[in-house]
C-alpha cells in the first residue's frame, strides 16, 4: 500500500499501459478530477499566477503550498487556511526533526503531488513525508518522520494572534483586517511528550499561551516517533465552534477515507459537464477551468450560524448559507453565469448573500468587492448589479424588490470613484448632471477626495461601467412595473454616447468642460495601468465595452462593415513599443493578440462581437485562435490575471461553444465548440446538448445548425431555448460558411435591438 500512494500519476499510467492498457482505454476511465491540474498558470506572464488551491468546491477552508511562486524550490511551511484568494495561511505548520526550533520553518521539498482534494509533499532535508486532504471546514494531516535519531516535533503558529497547547489539543486564532478573526481547534492522534510555547528555540512547558506576531506553541513527541497525525478545524465564529467543525466533519483520522471523499465531491460538482471528443489537453484545460470556478464564492455559514465582517457579529443563516470572498467586476461577466445555469440554487444563495451585507452594512449598498473581512470597494463601477439582472431575466426566484434597492442606493448613493466606499461626491454630482465622470488635464490637480491616488478617477472606465449597471438597474425597474425609473435608467444607460468620438471611433475622455482631452494615444496615454482615463487596459480595449448595446456602438462606428474593420484592426494593431515598455506601463494588458488583451476580464466579450456584425465566422476563428493559443494545461498555460473563477468561466463556456457576452439580457452567442458532444446537466436535472459534428483542430467553422430539432440560422439562442433542457446541432468544416447566422435579422438581442 505505500507504494502505491507513492506512485505519481505518470507511473501508474506506465504500469497501466504495461498490463496491456491502451491510450484510449486509459482516457476513457477518467473522471473529470482526473483532468484537473492545479499546476495550470502557476507561473505568471506577468503579474500574480495562478496558485495550486486544495479545497473542495466552494468551501470554506482553501490551502495552498506557501512559496513564492511554482520555481520557488522552498516552503514556508505547511498552510491550514488561506482566507482569502490571494493570501497567505492565517496558520502555520511546521513538523521538525532536530534540536533548533523555530516558529516557521523554510522547507526544500521534492516529490510533490496536487490534486484539487489531496496534497502529498517530502521535505527532503529534513527528511519528512507530508500528506494532506481537506474536508469543508476541517482537514488533515498525516506527517511521516523519517529518522529516529532526532527529537520529534510539530510547531503551530500564529502569525498574529494567540495560540496556545491544552490538555491534548492546541487550539487559537489569527487576526485578520476590520476585526475578523479566524480561529482552530487541532488534535493528535499521538499524545505529546511535551507541549508549551516557543520561545528562544525551546518548549516552555510552563507557558500553555502566547500572543502577538508569530505567536507559536510546539509538541514534541516521544523519541521513535513514526507517524503524527494532526486534524483541525477552523471556524470564523469562535474555538469551540472551530471544535464542533472538526468533530462534524473528521470522526476519524482516515486520511485515504477523506481523500476519498473529496474527490467523490470534486467528481460531482464537474461532472456537470460531461464531453466527448476533442483532444485530452482539450479537457485537461476545460476541466482545470471548470475547477478554478469552484474555488470562489466560499460558503462560510457553520452549523446554521455564520459570522458577517460587514456588521462583525454572528448571524443565523435560517437556512440559506451565506457566501462571500467575490470579487464581482471580474466574476460578473462569466463565473455568475455558469454558476447559474449548472448551480441555481447556489447562485440564488450567493445573491441573498449580497442582500445580506448591504443591510449589514447600514446603507443598503450592494457590495461591490466582498470578501472575509468585508466589502474592500476594489476596482469600478457596481457590477453586483448585473448578477442580479442577470438571474431575474433568467427566471431565478430572488426578492427583487430588496435586490433593486440594493441596487439602486449603491449606485445612486456611493461615490462612483473607483476604490473608494465613500458616499458620492463631486464627480457623482456631474455624472447625474452632465452624463459623464470628467478627466483631468495634464498636471490638473484632484478636485475630489473620494479619488484614489494612484487608482485616479478611471473616467472612461466609469461612465461605460455605470452605463451598463444603469441598463441593468432599467431592467430590474421594468421587471418591478416601475415604469418611470425604468425609462430614466434606460436614458443613463446611452450615457456611454457621451465620450464617443465620432472623429476616432474611440471612447475618448473629456474634461469638465466638455473638451476633448488632447493630444491623445489611445495605446498610451493614462499613465500606469491608464488609469486616469481607463482602468487597467488601454483604450482599445474600452473600445468595446458596450456590452448592453451593440447594435447602437455598430451605428455609432457607421454599420456593421465599419464595426467588424475595427474590430479586426483591435486584433492585428502593433503593441507600438517594445514589450517592455508597453507591459512597463500596461501590466494587466497581457496575453496580446494586437492590442487585444487575453489576459484580463473587460476583454472576454470582444471576440464574441463580430456575431452582431454578420461576420460569425470571425468570432469561430478568433475563439479558436484564443482558446488554443493562450489556455493550456501547463504552468504558463493561463495568460494573465486568474482571479479565481473570472476568465476562467471564459475557458469553459468558449470550451463548450457559447457565450453570454450581456448578463442581464437571457442570450448566449454561438462560437466554436472544441468537443464533438458536450452535455451540461441543468437545474432539476435537465440536460442540454451541443453536438459538433466534425468538430476538429482544423474544422473550426458552423457550417449549419439545429436548435431543438429546428433549422437554426442565428449565430445565438435563449435561455428560454435551452433552460428546460435541449439540443443545439452545430455542422462543422475548415472553411467558413459565410451565409450561416450573417442575416441582417440574425443578430444577438442589445438594448436597442430586442
Amino acid at each position: 500500500m505505500k507504494l502505491a500512494r507513492r506512485l505519481s500519476p505518470i507511473v501508474l499510467g506506465a504500469m497501466l499501459l504495461a498490463c496491456g492498457e491502451s491510450p484510449r482505454q486509459e482516457e476513457a476511465a477518467k473522471s473529470p478530477v482526473d483532468y484537473v491540474n492545479p499546476y495550470m498558470g502557476n507561473i505568471s506572464h506577468l503579474l500574480v499566477p495562478t496558485f495550486p488551491t486544495i479545497h473542495l468546491p466552494n468551501s470554506m477552508l482553501r490551502v495552498y503550498p506557501e512559496r513564492a511562486d511554482y520555481t520557488t524550490d522552498m516552503l514556508n511551511g505547511l498552510p491550514v487556511i488561506v482566507t482569502s484568494h490571494r493570501g497567505t495561511s492565517a496558520f502555520n505548520l511546521s513538523p521538525y526533526q532536530g534540536d533548533s526550533l523555530r516558529p516557521v520553518v523554510a522547507y526544500s521539498y521534492d516529490g510533490e503531488i496536487l490534486k484539487p482534494y489531496y496534497y502529498e509533499v517530502i521535505l527532503d532535508d529534513e527528511e519528512i513525508s507530508v500528506k494532506y486532504a481537506p474536508s469543508r471546514q476541517a482537514a488533515l494531516y498525516q506527517i511521516d518522520y523519517g529518522r529516529q535519531d532526532k527529537p520529534v516535533y510539530a510547531m503551530i503558529n500564529s502569525r498574529d494572534g494567540a495560540i496556545k497547547a491544552d490538555d491534548g489539543f492546541v487550539s487559537g486564532y489569527q487576526l485578520l483586517q476590520n476585526n475578523t478573526r479566524v480561529y482552530l481547534y487541532l488534535e493528535s492522534d499521538v499524545a505529546p511528550r511535551e507541549a508549551g510555547i516557543l520561545a528562544d528555540g525551546k518548549i516552555d512547558a510552563s507557558t500553555k499561551e502566547a500572543r502577538g506576531p508569530n505567536a507559536c506553541v510546539a509538541l514534541r513527541f516521544a523519541d521513535g516517533t513514526g507517524t503524527v497525525s494532526l486534524r483541525y478545524g477552523v471556524s470564523f465564529i469562535s474555538e469551540e465552534q472551530a471544535k464542533k467543525n472538526l468533530r462534524r466533519e473528521l470522526p476519524d483520522y482516515d486520511l485515504p477515507a477523506l481523500a476519498r471523499k473529496g474527490r467523490q465531491a470534486w467528481n460531482e460538482a464537474l461532472g456537470d459537464i460531461q464531453v466527448e471528443g476533442g483532444t485530452p489537453a482539450d479537457k485537461q484545460t476545460l476541466y482545470t477551468s471548470l475547477y478554478r470556478v469552484f474555488e470562489r464564492p466560499v460558503r462560510i455559514s457553520e452549523d446554521g450560524r455564520y459570522f458577517s465582517a460587514f456588521d462583525g457579529a454572528v448571524h443565523e443563516d435560517n437556512g440559506t448559507p451565506f457566501y462571500t470572498d467575490d470579487w464581482i467586476w471580474d466574476t460578473y461577466r462569466a463565473a455568475h453565469p455558469l454558476r447559474l445555469l449548472i448551480d441555481e440554487e447556489t447562485e440564488r444563495n450567493v445573491i441573498d448573500s449580497y442582500l445580506r451585507m448591504a443591510e449589514q452594512m447600514g446603507n443598503m449598498w450592494m457590495p461591490t468587492f466582498p470578501e472575509i473581512t468585508g466589502d474592500s470597494r476594489r476596482m469600478n463601477s457596481n457590477h453586483a448589479v448585473a448578477t442580479v439582472a442577470d438571474a431575474a431575466a433568467k427566471g431565478v426566484a430572488i426578492d427583487l424588490p430588496r435586490a433593486y434597492e440594493a441596487c439602486r442606493k449603491g449606485i445612486e448613493e456611493k461615490t462612483l470613484a473607483p476604490w473608494s466606499g465613500a458616499p458620492a461626491g463631486w464627480i457623482d454630482a456631474f455624472y447625474k448632471e452632465n452624463g459623464y465622470i470628467p478627466a483631468l488635464k495634464e498636471g490638473e490637480k484632484e478636485t475630489d477626495p473620494n479619488v484614489n491616488g494612484f487608482e485616479k478617477r478611471q473616467p472612461v472606465a466609469v461612465t461605460l461601467g455605470t452605463a451598463y449597471d444603469q441598463w441593468c438597474l432599467s431592467r430590474i425597474a421594468d421587471m418591478l412595473g416601475k415604469k418611470d425609473e425604468a425609462a430614466h435608467y434606460l436614458r443613463c444607460a446611452h450615457n456611454y454616447r457621451n465620450l464617443y468620438n465620432a472623429e476616432t471611433a474611440f471612447f475618448h475622455p473629456k474634461d469638465k468642460d466638455g473638451k476633448w482631452i488632447t493630444p491623445f494615444d489611445y495605446r498610451f496615454s493614462g499613465g500606469m495601468g491608464a488609469r486616469e482615463y481607463y482602468g487597467e487596459n488601454n483604450g482599445w480595449v474600452y473600445r468595446w465595452d458596450v456590452p448592453h448595446n451593440v447594435a447602437d456602438l455598430i451605428a455609432l462606428m457607421g454599420g456593421s462593415q465599419r464595426f467588424a474593420a475595427n474590430l479586426d484592426q483591435t486584433f492585428r494593431q502593433p503593441l507600438g513599443r517594445s514589450k517592455y515598455e508597453f507591459y512597463a506601463q500596461l501590466p494587466d494588458h497581457t496575453g496580446n493578440v494586437g492590442q487585444f488583451s487575453m489576459a484580463n476580464e473587460p476583454s472576454l466579450h470582444i471576440p464574441y462581437l463580430y456575431n452582431y456584425a454578420g461576420q460569425p465566422w470571425k468570432t469561430q476563428k478568433r475563439i479558436r485562435q484564443l482558446l488554443k493559443t493562450w489556455f493550456r494545461g501547463d504552468l504558463m498555460g493561463v495568460p494573465g490575471d486568474e482571479d479565481g473563477g473570472g476568465m476562467s468561466a471564459f475557458v469553459v463556456f468558449s470550451s463548450l461553444g457559447f457565450y453570454p457576452v450581456t448578463p442581464g439580457l437571457p442570450a448566449y452567442n454561438i462560437g466554436s465548440p472544441l468537443f464533438a458532444r458536450a452535455k451540461v446537466t441543468l437545474n432539476d436535472g435537465k440536460v442540454f446538448e451541443i453536438e459538433a459534428l466534425d468538430a476538429s483542430d482544423t474544422n473550426k467553422y458552423v457550417q449549419s445548425a439545429t436548435l431543438n430539432g429546428k433549422e437554426w440560422n442565428k449565430p445565438w439562442f435563449g435561455h428560454d431555448d435551452i433552460k428546460d433542457g435541449g439540443k443545439l446541432v452545430l455542422v462543422m468544416g475548415d472553411r467558413p460558411n459565410k451565409s450561416w447566422g450573417s442575416g441582417s435579422d440574425a443578430a444577438p438581442p442589445s438594448a436597442d435591438k430586442p
